[in-house]
């Protein structure tokens, strides 16, 4: 402990923040890279004139809890103040808008990840660029709001993502890591910068429609891993920690979006590696040899924090809706008087999921609580049904619910592995969904047909994927790449648990994903008739 509170004292530490969908968190780490401290913060978006929303307000006072619930933590276990740290870094959700004037004023709400109002801007940019353009991606939802003739388009300054907003407000910088920039707009690998003949594409078609500059200078400058972006000013470390102990100066490292922090966190930078992240939404990464053969609208190309070229499925939808039972079941456990912990009961009902029918037994669930663009839906509607003559239980209910998750990811995952014919040497998996031992794993390695692995050094998931993006800044040796810093230096000898695909959960998945893409009409009439 003594050594600890010395490393704390003399900044041999490394800080990250992450901003996730429902809770902001940060982690101390120290220089064996283990998490030292943590501190929390749970927020929720809101749905403010249709659309998914945070206020900067919220984002203000989410981090300065999270800090001081870290710093307390500090306290706590090591008997001294958070005074510095030997870097800082800052991740958020990936991809929205967050457009400014020339002021620093917000001229529009924030517009998360979550909304899929672009569809019009995303179709148009893709036909132009050639290039597939998501929904949510930050290009997207500027287009769009040039289409829509939004007012202000003509005040626009520079636009970014949260986790570049709250960065330029740290710093004074207004840059981007590259893997948060690829999911603003599309990166040419070899240079690591903005793909300048899109660019190009871009102001030609918007010329003359009130944009008051090239969108080069409306866009954030981008920075690879390990280089430094920028010290926290003086003002920046009082927006983070009102209460004066935390000094200006540290480094920062360029910020990131939270699909980068979990290929970080689960040691997947390298070609031919991939990770799945599951919280309020779920996506795959996977780190490619090289291009694909054509553009696929359920796969995004984006990049690692270094600028490797990434594949990414995305989905909108993760583990929202397992959540909402989980808490209809605990509701009802205390209205028998028998309340239990959250813990026990994700436990309770993840586990009965084993022992379900491996096909899901004549039962389907959607989670689409928001529009799946993989599915073309602009809306969700969660639903549950089941044919007449099946068998409704416990088990086989959780495990329709826990395959209803992954199911989405399936169907991009299938253009990967099948279309493309993309090979994995590992694939990783972390988040709240993999949290009960050998169960979302195993049905994830049966939903891909890949041995899937889980690390002891993710169990603080992004925030600790970019407090070690931090320490790349600070600790790097000369000439380091970051997949070197990650398996020489910190993943060196970690512990995994490595699922095989189980051949009989195989079938059942493939049978449950028939009869999942047979039913998705009934999805969308729900869309339609509700």
């Amino acid at each position: 402990m003594t050594n600890l509170r010395e490393a704390i004292d003399q900044g041999h530490t490394a800080l990250g923040i992450e901003l996730g969908s429902t809770r902001i968190k940060a982690v101390l780490i120290g220089p064996g890279h283990e998490a030292i401290a943590v501190g929390s913060h749970d927020w929720e978006n809101q749905f403010v004139d249709r659309v998914w929303t945070y206020s900067l307000d919220a984002v203000w006072a989410g981090l300065q809890d999270c800090f001081a619930q870290l710093a307390a933590d500090v306290r706590a276990k090591h008997g001294t103040e958070l005074r510095t740290t030997g870097a800082l870094g800052v991740s958020a959700m990936m991809h929205g808008y967050l457009a400014f004037d020339a002021d620093g004023e917000l001229l529009t709400p924030f517009r998360t990840w979550r909304n899929t109002n672009t569809g019009d801007a995303s179709e148009a940019l893709s036909d132009l660029f050639g290039h597939n353009i998501p929904h949510r991606w930050s290009i997207a939802h500027l287009y769009q709001a040039i289409l829509n003739g939004e007012e202000h388009i003509g005040r626009l300054a520079h636009f970014t993502t949260l986790a570049g907003y709250v960065h330029w407000k740290l710093t004074g910088r207004q840059v981007l890591g590259v893997g948060d920039a690829s999911g603003m707009f599309p990166i040419d690998v070899t240079t690591g910068g903005y793909d300048t003949g899109m660019l190009a594409q871009f102001d030609e078609l918007v010329a003359g429609r009130g944009v008051p500059a090239p969108l080069a200078s409306l866009l954030p400058a981008v920075l690879p891993a390990g280089e430094q972006a920028g010290t926290l000013t003086e003002a920046g470390a009082r927006l983070l920690d009102p209460s004066g102990v935390l000094q200006p100066g540290l480094p920062l490292c360029p910020p990131e979006g939270d699909a980068g922090t979990g290929m970080v966190a689960t040691n997947s930078v390298a070609r031919r590696t991939g990770n799945v992240s599951a919280g309020t939404s779920i996506f795959a990464m996977i780190v490619l040899d090289g291009p694909l053969s054509r553009m696929h609208p359920e796969v995004d190309l984006v990049t690692t924090p270094a600028g490797d070229l990434v594949a990414m499925v995305h989905c909108n939808n993760g583990a929202s809706e397992l959540n909402s039972w989980a808490g209809l079941f605990a509701e009802f456990a205390t209205a028998l008087g028998v309340p239990a912990d959250s813990n026990t009961v994700f436990e309770t009902l993840f586990r009965s999921a084993l022992r379900g029918a491996p096909d899901g037994g004549g039962l389907m669930a959607f989670n689409y609580l928001s529009g799946e663009p993989i599915t073309r839906l602009h809306e969700g509607r969660p639903l549950f049904l089941r044919e007449p003559g099946s068998t409704l239980d416990l088990a086989t209910f959780m495990r329709t619910q826990l395959y209803s998750a992954l199911a989405t990811l399936r169907i991009g995952m299938d253009v990967l592995q099948k279309a493309e014919s993309v090979q994995l040497d590992r694939m990783f998996a972390h988040g709240g969904l993999f949290k009960t031992q050998g169960v979302a794993q195993n049905l994830l390695a049966a939903a891909i047909n890949t041995p899937v692995s889980v690390g002891d050094l993710a169990g603080e998931g992004g925030a600790w994927g970019i407090a070690i993006l931090a320490a790349f800044v600070s600790g790097r040796k000369d000439g380091q790449s970051l997949d070197q810093f990650l398996d020489q230096d910190v993943f060196a000898g970690a512990a995994l648990d490595t699922a095989e695909p189980d051949p009989a959960d195989v079938a059942g998945f493939d049978a449950f994903m028939r009869r999942y893409v047979a039913a998705l009409p009934i999805q969308q009439a729900a869309v339609e008739h509700s």
